[in-house]
């Protein structure tokens, strides 16, 4: 298998360093290149292709929200990795297609995890972070278009991205392919209007899909 290719954004050369040297001694991580601020990361994704980006929130010239901004399009999966948990800024960053945020107090070895993590498309927050969106999922919604239009499958789907299941425990729980199980939720996405599964998710929890 080929290893996650990995690009690193921070404004901190000895953050950089640090995080290039532990993901070198990983035998499924590969570290394409390093960014000091959001215009680099920018320009290297086009350049190396990563899979995943570790992107610093605050830096000089363009923040790492605004560098996410410019890279929804590209598909590239993008992780936050701050030193302050700003929850709301947190909340932006997701919304404009982040996979992952997490903060620098992490332990390395949970770091990589969560590369591995969000390479398979699976959102890594961190505590407070997920306790917001919830909060916020919980609220009182506005009826969002396209409800109706799902399928009794695609609801099922739905239900199992809500309680946190990867592709293949869904394709194992419903007995069907983990291809099927990702068109399913490309479909789901389309109808709703929705970016990611893990708006996907609050939205089965907002809308209490879970108790049908």
């Amino acid at each position: 298998m080929n290893p996650i290719r990995v690009l690193i954004c921070d404004d901190h050369f000895m953050v950089r360093q640090g995080l290039s040297t532990y993901f070198s001694i990983q035998d499924d991580l590969e570290v394409v290149g390093e960014a000091s601020d959001g215009r680099e990361a920018v320009a290297m994704v086009k350049a190396k292709r990563p899979d995943v980006v570790l992107m610093d929130l605050m830096m000089p010239n363009l923040d790492g929200l605004g560098a996410m901004e410019q890279l929804k399009s590209t598909g590239v999966r993008v992780i936050f990795l701050t030193s302050f948990l700003d929850a709301e800024k947190a909340l932006a960053c997701i919304e404009a297609g982040a996979t992952g945020f997490l903060t620098k107090d992490i332990q390395p070895a949970d770091l990589v995890d969560a590369i591995r993590a969000v390479y398979r498309g699976e959102p890594r927050l961190h505590p407070e972070v997920t306790k917001r969106l919830m909060t916020r999922a919980l609220q009182p919604a506005q009826p969002t278009p396209g409800k109706e239009q799902l399928t009794p499958r695609e609801l099922d789907v739905l239900r199992c991205l809500a309680h946190g299941m990867t592709n293949r425990e869904i394709a194992e729980k419903l007995v069907i392919s983990e291809t099927t199980v990702k068109t399913h939720i490309s479909s789901i996405l389309s109808k709703l209007h929705l970016t990611d599964r893990t708006q996907a998710a609050l939205y089965a929890v907002r809308e209490k899909l879970l108790d049908n």
